[in-house]
C-alpha cells in the first residue's frame, strides 16, 4: 500500500512540476491617455485585473497611465514598433496614416447609443472589417470600449440647429469641422486642454470637449449655462490594439481571456458613463444650467449633415470599405438619414 501511494503522490509531484515548467507567459506594456483618477483609468484597471485573474497570473501588465510614456498620438506607433505592446487610447488619433481610421475612431452622425457602436463591432461584421485596416499597420484590433455621446458647451443657447448659425466653438480636427460649417458654425481647432481659457475670455462660444460628466469635472459649466444631453454629435470609440506579432505569438487561451475582458470591459464603460451623466444632469439642472435634448427632427438633421460628409473623408479603399460597412449596419438599424 504504501508503493502505491508513494507512486502516486510522486505521480502528482511530477505532473505539478510539469505544469509549472510549462505554464506559459504573456507580458504586455499598455499605455493608456486617461488618467487612473477618471472613469475610464478606474475601468482600464479594471480591465488589467480581469486578465491577469482569469490567467492566473500568466498574464503581465505593465500599465501605463496619462501618457506617460509617448505622447497619446504616438502610442500606435510605439506599439507597432515595439517601444510598448498594446495602444489603449482610440483610432482617432491616427486619421493622419489612413482617413478609414476617423470612421473606427469617432463615426459622426452615425450610433444614437454605445451599444449600437459595440453591436456594429461585434455583431455586424464591423470587426473583420476594421481588422484589415489596423492589421495593415502591423497592430490587431482586439476590442472598443465606447464611454457614450459627448455633449456639448455653450455660453450661448443650442436649443436646435438654427443656433448653430456663426456659433465659434471648439473643435477636434478632421471631420467635425466640415459637418458643423455645413449647419451655420464657426469651428475653431484647438487644443483639449485649452478650453476653459478660451470659453472665460470669450476667444469661442462653446466647445466639444467630451460627455457631459466630464465637461462638469473641468468646470466647463462654471462658465458655460448651456449644454446638449444626451449627446448626438460625437461618440467616440478608444480601443484595444496590439502589436500584431506578439498578439500571435500569445497562446491562444490568453488572447481568448483579452478578447472576452474586452467586452466587458465595453459594457462596464457605456453603464458607468450612463450613470456619471444622469447623476450630473440632475446636479447641472438643479445648479440653474440649462440643459437642451434635441427633437427627433434636429437630430435628423445633423445625422443627414454628417452622413453627407463621410464621402469626403472616405478617399481610400479602406475607409470607403468601413464606410459601407456601417451604412449597412445603420440601415438594418433605422439611422441613415433620408
Amino acid at each position: 500500500m504504501k508503493s502505491i501511494t508513494t507512486t502516486l503522490l510522486a505521480t502528482a509531484t511530477a505532473a505539478l512540476l510539469a505544469g509549472t515548467a510549462f505554464a506559459q507567459e504573456t507580458t504586455l506594456r499598455i499605455q493608456t491617455h486617461y488618467g487612473p483618477e477618471t472613469l475610464s483609468g478606474k475601468n482600464a484597471a479594471m480591465f488589467v485585473d480581469d486578465i491577469q485573474t482569469m490567467s492566473n497570473g500568466e498574464i503581465k501588465v505593465e500599465m501605463f497611465y496619462s501618457s506617460s510614456v509617448v505622447k497619446s498620438v504616438e502610442t500606435f506607433d510605439a506599439a507597432a514598433t515595439g517601444i510598448l505592446d498594446c495602444d489603449m487610447t482610440g483610432g482617432a488619433y491616427q486619421t493622419g496614416k489612413n482617413p478609414a481610421f476617423q470612421f473606427v475612431g469617432d463615426i459622426m452622425g452615425g450610433y444614437d447609443t454605445p451599444y449600437q457602436q459595440l453591436s456594429w463591432l461585434l455583431l455586424g461584421g464591423g470587426m473583420e472589417a476594421a481588422q484589415k485596416l489596423y492589421n495593415a499597420y502591423d497592430m490587431q484590433l482586439i476590442g472598443w470600449w465606447v464611454v457614450g455621446q459627448e455633449a456639448l458647451s455653450s455660453t450661448k443657447p443650442i436649443a436646435s440647429p438654427a443656433d448653430f448659425k456663426d456659433w465659434k466653438f471648439r473643435s477636434p480636427p478632421g471631420m467635425e469641422t466640415k459637418i458643423f460649417e455645413k449647419l451655420g458654425a464657426s469651428p475653431i481647432v484647438m487644443d483639449f486642454t485649452e478650453v476653459f481659457t478660451a470659453l472665460e475670455t470669450k476667444i469661442i462660444d462653446g466647445a466639444d470637449a467630451s460627455i457631459l460628466a466630464n465637461n462638469k469635472g473641468m468646470g466647463l459649466y462654471d462658465i458655460a449655462k448651456h449644454a446638449t444631453y444626451p449627446g448626438f454629435h460625437s461618440m467616440p470609440s478608444d480601443h484595444l490594439a496590439c502589436n500584431k506579432a506578439k498578439w500571435d505569438a500569445m497562446p491562444a487561451h490568453h488572447r481568448r481571456i483579452m478578447e472576452v475582458a474586452m467586452e466587458k470591459l465595453g459594457l462596464r464603460q457605456a453603464m458607468g458613463g450612463d450613470k456619471a451623466n444622469a447623476e450630473a444632469a440632475a446636479e447641472l439642472k438643479a445648479a440653474g444650467v440649462n440643459i437642451y435634448d434635441w427633437s427627433p427632427a434636429d437630430r435628423a438633421a445633423f445625422r443627414k449633415a454628417a452622413q453627407q460628409t463621410w464621402p469626403e473623408f472616405a478617399t481610400t479603399p479602406e475607409a470607403k470599405a468601413l464606410v459601407e460597412a456601417h451604412m449597412g449596419y445603420l440601415k438594418t438599424l433605422g439611422l441613415v438619414a433620408e
